[in-house]
C-alpha cells in the first residue's frame, strides 16, 4: 500500500529517536523482553510513559518493583491502569515518596477508585517513622491515605476489632454501620484517641456538646449549625437569622417544631432544604408538595413518605446539580450507607426522571433494569448509566462518549468503550473522537486519510493501527508525523521493536 504521510523529505534515524522510544512503550503488543530494556536511564522521559501511563506485564512490574530509582518505583505508585496490587507492592518502598504515591492513588485521580488490598492498608496504617529526618511523616502519609477514597466502609467496618489502635479506630468513621454493643466498646476503648474519636461522633447529637453556645465566624460555624444538635438558645439565634435559617433546615437534629417553622419560610431554598429532609410529618410533606414554587414542590413530590436518609441523599445528589453541570468529572464517592435494592429498582421503573438519575448511579442495578435505563427517553440517564454501571450496553458508553468530552478520560479507562466497529465517526469534527475511530482494527481498510490529520492525537492512532503492515509501517516509522504512533503498532515483530532501541542506543 502507497503511503505518503507527510510532504517532508526523509528525517534522520537521530532525530526520531525519541518519538520511537514513546511509541514502543506504548505499544500493547510489545513483549516484555523489549519493555524491560525501557527501564534503562537512557529511556529518557519513555520511561514515565511506560511505567505511569499504561498497564504492564508482571514480569516488567516485578523489574519496576525492584528498579534501583525510587522515581522509577513512583511511576508505577501512580498508575491509574495498574491493579491496586501491583501498586501495592511500593507500600513498604525504603523511599518515602513512593510509599506517599501508593497512599495517594493514582494521577490523575480516577473518578471511580479502586481500593487496595487489606493488607496493603495494614501496612500503610501500621508504619511507624524512621527517627531520621524525611520529606514526610507518617501521619502525612495516612492523611494521603484518608483523602484518597482507596479505604472502603466495609474495610472500616471489619477492623473495629484489630488490635492496632489506628486501624481499629477506622471504624468510627461508620458509626451508625455499628451495633450498640460495637459503638460501646469503642466508647470505652483502651486508646485514648480511638474513645476521642468514638466521642466525637457520640457529641454530634449532644445539645450540650459543640452546639451549646453559638459558634464564631468561619468554617467552623457552618459545620455546627448544619452537623450538630443545637442548644434550644442557638437554635432560635439560628432561626431569627435568614442567613443561618438553609443550615439549620439542613441540620438532621433540627427538632420537630423547628422544621415546621422553616416549611413556612420566605425564602424557597429554605422551604427547599426541609422538602428534602427524611424526618418530615405526613402534614409537613403535603404542606410542601403544594408549595407556590416549583423546585420545592418538585423535591416533596419525587419522594413521597416514608424515606431514609441514605433514599433522601442519593436524590439531593439530582435535584443540587444544575441541568448545565450534568457533565460532572467530580469523583465518584462510595457511600458509607446505601439506600437498599428494592429502592433503586422502584426508582429505575419511576416516571420521576430525577430518580431514574439516581437509579443510573447505583452500580449493583440488576441488569434488566440497566438495560431499561438504556432506553431512556432521556439522554442524562443513559450517560449516566454509561458512566456508573459496569452492565451499561457498548452502544451506550459509545454514546456518552462522543457527547460527554469530559468524561472521555474516565470511559477511555473501561473496558466496556467498544474499541471496534467504528468506522461511522473517521470523519466525526472531534478529533478524539476520529483518534478512537482511526485505532479500530476492524475498519475496511487502514486508515490512510487520517494519517495528514490536522490532530496529532489522531494521526497517532492511525499510524498505529494494525491494518498497516510491511513497507507501510516501515515508511510511517521514519515520517515524524507518524514515527510515534507507528512505533506503537502491536502488529510490529519484537525483531522490529528491539531493533528500533538498538538505533537508540539502549543497552540489551
Amino acid at each position: 500500500m502507497p503511503i505518503s504521510p507527510s510532504a517532508s523529505s526523509p528525517c534522520p534515524a537521530s532525530a526520531l529517536t525519541d518519538l520511537w522510544l514513546r511509541g514502543v512503550a506504548a505499544n500493547p503488543g510489545a513483549p516484555a523482553e523489549v519493555l524491560l530494556r525501557l527501564l534503562d536511564p537512557a529511556a529518557g522521559a519513555a520511561r514515565q510513559l511506560l511505567c505511569e501511563e499504561r498497564g504492564l506485564p508482571d514480569e516488567v512490574v516485578d523489574a519496576v518493583v525492584a528498579h534501583p530509582e525510587a522515581k522509577v518505583r513512583r511511576f508505577l505508585a501512580r498508575n491509574a491502569h495498574a491493579a491496586p496490587a501491583h501498586r501495592g507492592r511500593l507500600a513498604a518502598d525504603p523511599h518515602v515518596m513512593v510509599r506517599a504515591a501508593v497512599a495517594g492513588g493514582p494521577r490523575p485521580r480516577p473518578r471511580q477508585q479502586r481500593p487496595l488490598p487489606d493488607g496493603v492498608l495494614l501496612t500503610l496504617l501500621t508504619a511507624e517513622d524512621s527517627g531520621e529526618p524525611e520529606l514526610l511523616t507518617v501521619n502525612e502519609i495516612l492523611q494521603e491515605l484518608m483523602f484518597s477514597r482507596q479505604v472502603t466502609a466495609s474495610f472500616r467496618y471489619r477492623m473495629r476489632g484489630h488490635e492496632h489502635p489506628t486501624v481499629r479506630g477506622l471504624a468510627t468513621d461508620v458509626w451508625s454501620r455499628l451495633t450498640a454493643e460495637e459503638q460501646e466498646a469503642l466508647l470505652n476503648d483502651p486508646d485514648p484517641d480511638v474513645r476521642a474519636s468514638a466521642e466525637y461522633r457520640v457529641s454530634a447529637a449532644d445539645p450540650a456538646g459543640k452546639g451549646a453556645v453559638f459558634p464564631a465566624p468561619g468554617h467552623y460555624r457552618w459545620m455546627v449549625l448544619n452537623n450538630y444538635a443545637l442548644s434550644d438558645a442557638v437554635l432560635e439565634a439560628a432561626l431569627a437569622d435568614p442567613e443561618f435559617r438553609t443550615s439549620i433546615a439542613f441540620n438532621p437534629y433540627t427538632p420537630p417544631h423547628a422544621v415546621a417553622r422553616l416549611a413556612r419560610d420566605a425564602d424557597p431554598a429554605v422551604r427547599e432544604c426541609v422538602a428534602a429532609r427524611a424526618d418530615l410529618d405526613p402534614a409537613v410533606w403535603a404542606e410542601l408538595a403544594e408549595d407556590p414554587h416549583e423546585r420545592v414542590r418538585t423535591r416533596a413530590r419525587v419522594q413521597p413518605l416514608p424515606r431514609t436518609t441514605a433514599q433522601c441523599r442519593a436524590v439531593d445528589h439530582e435535584m443540587k446539580e444544575d441541568p448545565r453541570d450534568w457533565d460532572c468529572v467530580c469523583p465518584i464517592p462510595e457511600p458509607y450507607t446505601e439506600p437498599d435494592a428494592d429502592w433503586y429498582r422502584a426508582c429505575a421503573e419511576s416516571e420521576e426522571v430525577m430518580l431514574r438519575l439516581a437509579a443510573a448511579r447505583c452500580p449493583t442495578l440488576p441488569a434488566d433494569l440497566v438495560a431499561r435505563l438504556a432506553e431512556d427517553p432521556h439522554e442524562e440517564v443513559r450517560h449516566r448509566l454509561a458512566s456508573w454501571h459496569p452492565l451499561a450496553p457498548a452502544e451506550t458508553v459509545l454514546a456518552a462518549f462522543v457527547a460527554r468530552p469530559r468524561q472521555r478520560p474516565h470511559l477511555l479507562m473501561q473496558s466496556r468503550l467498544p474499541r471496534t466497529g467504528l468506522s461511522h465517526l473517521l470523519d466525526h469534527e472531534d478529533p478524539e473522537v476520529r483518534a478512537l475511530a482511526a485505532a479500530d482494527p476492524t475498519l475496511g481498510r487502514a486508515p490512510v486519510g487520517l494519517l495528514t490529520d490536522r490532530d496529532d492525537r489522531v494521526r497517532r492512532a492511525a499510524a498505529a493501527n494494525p491494518l498497516f503492515t510491511g513497507d507501510a509501517v516501515e515508511a510511517l516509522l521514519h515520517d515524524p508525523a507518524t514515527a510515534e504512533g507507528a512505533a506503537a503498532n502491536p502488529d510490529l515483530p519484537a525483531a522490529r521493536l528491539h531493533a528500533l532501541l538498538d538505533l537508540a542506543d539502549l543497552p540489551r
